[in-house]
């Protein structure tokens, strides 16, 4: 059965309309700095690793980690194979960062490291990759402050090819201790000879200590794949291990479980001749009020053998007996009425769909199916720039493309959301984000899945997902006014994040700058707006630190209280509230 489409639902209360800009504040941010006793351990992409997917894995990659558990508490790895912690109370009197665990190997002797990371499992427990490709689980003990103990490790064991370590989390069954490990990896891609040669996997894995028989020794239970062609912004395990949430621009699929390939559903799949996987299964082309799907048919396929079902927002089309060839949820609503289909004389199926939202350009058919082609209609051009360019009164045009600003453009690609089931392991979930920027993804509650936040017109909203709430699984919960447009005009950015309580959002800059972003407070003062000759009751700061380095920012994360900047040599402490 095909996942139903699904939508975030905005809360307006959430939002403000009568928002108008933020302040320049000259007040000062205390700053400290704290300096390294051994550089961070920094991996630089290879000549090899030249895609944006890598560069977005790896190159951007966030290497200052903070405990959900224990606030103002961060750990980093350095060169020395240390993982190393500051846990901050008072900022007059910040000490070193002191050692918590080493690596019982030398990751730099190896060519083909990534870079270490690190994920925080529990209150207790904590899961580390040195970038060879070996996982250790870890016993951390309480962590935080007047912590004073060294992790102890659980499990270790080579999982083959590098990765990084992307989310984990930890729960209880029947007396066992079970973890469960999101890694990704970026693959060569042998059979891709048109694209960038590369494919992105996540693999889920769950280690627990089962029996008593095994000593209660932590194992591998169970290993599952998902493979896509591009690194997704956001992917997350759910509490117990029940589900996994991924948004991309690309779709996500299972691939196998325990190392077999998963086999298609249902009865055999038909023959459709000498076609591989990597070609397209069907095509279609759309116009501003249609779509048309046209679908190659196996010699000798009649009217009675085609499997035809249509709604509002799903189509399944295939051969009686076989897998469905086009099954899952559509890109938008169409008419079931006013569409149809019909077998032409080439042995091919027709199908023309009609759009409910006339005008609207579709980005692909099927969510989530990637055997697809879109082909282009040299008649009907591009319905976006068409509708864009059009000059109703003679030579005026109603919009210069030319007079856009960069931070008016939305991305091509079209990203989804979709939430897997463990056990059948396909998507229950879709939602087409369509042009809503990703932003960042924070974690704001031990408790709850990772947050993330998108942009919606020129605000950022924040998102909290609720898999336990199938009928309201991502609930909005705070907005950040205008931090949409905001970020896309700062062309260095590199991180984004904001407070636990949303209390302010942070941007940082490839080197030095770190820009913030507070919440409305109430003034001392009263101020009115000229324009409008109303009174003005609340202000909206913002805040500029330059950074005494020349060091590129390689870590940035926030507390309610602080913000901690990590570059090679130096970590930053800045005091954002009281």
């Amino acid at each position: 059965m095909a996942a139903p489409n699904s939508s975030l639902e905005i809360n307006r209360q959430l939002l403000d309309p009568n928002f108008e800009s933020y302040r320049l504040s000259l007040d000062p941010l205390p700053t400290y700095n704290i300096e390294l006793d051994a550089a961070v351990a920094e991996v630089k992409l290879k000549d090899s690793q030249y895609t944006l997917d890598h560069m977005r894995a790896f190159g951007m990659y966030n290497y200052l980690q903070i405990d959900p558990w224990y606030e103002d508490s961060m750990y980093f790895v350095d060169r020395l194979g240390r993982v190393l912690n500051l846990t901050v109370t008072l900022d007059t009197a910040l000490g070193k960062p002191r050692e918590v665990y080493r690596f019982p190997s030398d990751p730099n002797l190896s060519e083909n490291r990534l870079c270490a990371s690190l994920s925080l499992t529990s209150a207790t427990c904590a899961t580390l990759s040195d970038g060879t490709g070996q996982l250790y689980l870890l016993n951390t003990g309480k962590r935080g402050e007047g912590a004073s103990c060294k992790w102890e490790s659980l499990f270790s064991e080579d999982m083959g090819e590098p990765f990084i370590i992307i989310h984990s989390l930890s729960h209880h069954h029947n007396a066992a201790h079970i973890v469960e490990v999101l890694l990704l990896r970026i693959q060569r891609d042998q059979s891709d000879d048109r694209g960038s040669g590369f494919y992105v996997s996540l693999e889920w894995l769950t280690v627990s200590n089962s029996t008593e028989e095994e000593g209660k020794k932590y194992k591998v239970r169970k290993r599952r794949v998902l493979r896509g062609k591009c690194v997704p912004h956001y992917a997350a395990l759910e509490p117990q291990g029940l589900g996994v949430m991924v948004a991309s621009e690309k779709p996500f699929r299972f691939t196998h479980v325990n190392g077999e390939p998963i086999e298609q559903s249902g009865t055999e799949a038909m023959d459709l001749g000498e076609k591989t996987v990597s070609d397209p299964i069907y095509f279609w082309q759309q116009t501003e009020e249609d779509i048309t799907v046209t679908v190659p048919l196996p010699d000798g396929a009649t009217k009675d053998d085609i499997q035809f079902k249509l709604s509002t927002d799903s189509l399944s089309v295939g051969i009686q007996g076989s897998t469905p060839l086009i099954d899952g949820p559509l890109h938008s609503p169409v008419d079931p009425t006013a569409s149809t289909w019909i077998i032409k004389d080439d042995n091919t199926l027709e199908v023309l769909l009609q759009k409910k939202n006339s005008g609207q350009k579709w980005t692909e058919l099927v969510i989530g199916d990637g055997r697809a082609e879109s082909v282009c209609d040299q008649s009907q051009g591009d319905v976006t720039t068409e509708v864009l360019m059009e000059t109703p009164e003679g030579d005026k045009p109603p919009c210069n493309a030319q007079e856009l600003e960069d931070c008016d453009i939305f991305p091509e690609d079209s990203t989804s959301l979709m939430r897997f089931d463990e056990e059948t392991l396909k998507p229950t979930h879709v939602v087409n984000l369509g042009s809503h920027q990703f932003l960042f993804s924070v974690d704001i509650s031990p408790s709850e899945m990772p947050c993330f936040c998108l942009r919606h017109d020129v605000d950022a909203l924040l998102w909290q997902p609720h898999p336990t709430q199938p009928d309201r699984m991502w609930e909005h919960i705070a907005t950040f006014n205008a931090l949409g447009y905001v970020q896309a005009s700062k062309r260095d950015k590199k991180f984004s994040t904001c407070a636990p309580n949303f209390s302010y959002a942070a941007l940082g800059e490839c080197l030095r700058r770190v820009f913030i972003y507070r919440q409305p407070s109430p003034v001392d003062t009263v101020l009115f707006n000229r324009k409008q000759g109303r009174q003005v009751g609340q202000v909206s700061k913002q805040q500029v630190a330059s950074l005494d380095t020349n060091d590129v920012v390689l870590g940035f994360r926030a507390s309610n209280e602080r913000l901690f900047v990590l570059t090679s040599r130096n970590l930053f402490v800045l005091r954002v509230n009281n």
